[in-house]
């Protein structure tokens, strides 16, 4: 399943959007807006918007999580909109019936996650 939200990522409600009936393993990382210091200051938002077709990214990033890994359920949210520090960016969960397989996966889908090409993001720092 994917996702693009304008809405903040409620972290309560993820487990239950995953599959896990055949599951021994679930992992779910959230990327974090965090403050970066640079040369007009500390980052005081993040504007993330899409730029072609983000959803197709997105279920291409996750059928080929699913070919390269024993998943059950992988479940990619991308953020979109103005995000401030603590503001969580994208979501990357994963369910597998084995731990080396849910860790790795969500490794590789946070990685993908980070160099869309659909997704543009501006910095604002103060």
């Amino acid at each position: 399943m994917v996702r693009i939200s304008p809405s903040p990522i409620d972290p309560a409600k993820i487990y239950d959007l995953i599959a896990t009936t055949t599951a021994g393993s679930v992992v779910i990382h959230y990327a974090v807006v965090k403050p970066q210091v640079g040369i007009g200051g500390t980052t005081i938002y993040i504007d993330y918007a899409t730029n072609g077709d983000t959803e197709a990214e997105l279920r291409d990033m996750a059928a080929g999580l699913t070919a390269e890994f024993a998943l059950e359920d992988v479940l990619l949210i991308r953020r979109t909109g103005r995000l401030r520090v603590g503001d969580i960016i994208s979501l990357a969960a994963v369910s597998s019936p084995n731990s080396g397989d849910a860790f790795e996966s969500c490794k590789q889908a946070i990685s993908r996650l980070k160099k869309m090409k659909t997704i543009v993001k501006t910095e604002v720092c103060g």
